[in-house]
């Protein structure tokens, strides 16, 4: 079994990889700063959702297949670059409010969750980045490869949403002071747009 000290190594690597800037935690910051700090929260839910099924890909080879399929590839590459234009063009049409009476509904806790959870499966780069980090850590000599990968699968969960969960908090914070005013809602509305195009354009190009 992995030991105490190689756990913390991988622990604290996972967490630095999940503060530094990319897909997930841009669209938890833009989530939260647009929709408040619970919808970041159940966004890195549905986040970590998908990284189970990243983890049990690679436990099981299957994220080989689709790293060695062009085709897979690609149709997975471009279903996520076509959801976040679709969360862009939501962005984009959301309406402003200014009063706690005239409050626009906010989206449900299962539906933001969804959106982790899409986000993240539809990304084949994890995969990629999970066939790549995890095998460092892995050594057949301490047991079996499956649990091993699981294992750390776990740990690499726990720090994204440690990490997730304060991006969320913060992010949700700021968003907040900008709730009465129209002008500033319209405003995050249109950055939060820009970061799901963003996205969506570096996801489309992106290389196996």
């Amino acid at each position: 079994m992995i030991n105490t000290p190689l756990l913390m190594a991988f622990f604290t690597t996972s967490a630095l990889l999940a503060l530094s800037p990319g897909p997930d935690n841009l669209f938890v910051l833009a989530q939260s700063t647009q929709n408040g700090r619970m919808a970041g929260i159940f966004v890195t839910l549905g986040l970590a959702t998908g990284l189970i099924g990243h983890t049990v890909a690679v436990a099981l080879g299957l994220a080989a297949i689709v790293h060695s399929s062009a085709l897979a590839f690609t149709i997975l590459k471009l279903s996520g670059a076509v959801y976040l234009l679709y969360l862009a063009w939501q962005a984009i049409r959301a309406g402003v409010s200014t009063s706690e009476t005239d409050r626009l509904p906010s989206l449900s806790r299962g539906r933001l969750y969804r959106r982790g959870i899409v986000m993240n499966l539809t990304n084949p780069k994890v995969s990629f980045f999970f066939m790549a980090f995890l095998p460092q850590f892995v050594d057949p000599r301490r047991g079996s490869m499956m649990v091993q990968f699981f294992l750390l699968g776990a740990v690499f969960i726990m720090a994204t949403l440690l990490v997730f969960g304060f991006i969320s908090v913060l992010a949700g914070g700021v968003g907040e002071r900008f709730r009465n005013s129209a002008l500033a809602q319209r405003i995050v509305n249109r950055i939060a747009a820009a970061v799901f195009v963003g996205l969506a354009i570096k996801l489309s190009i992106s290389n196996r």
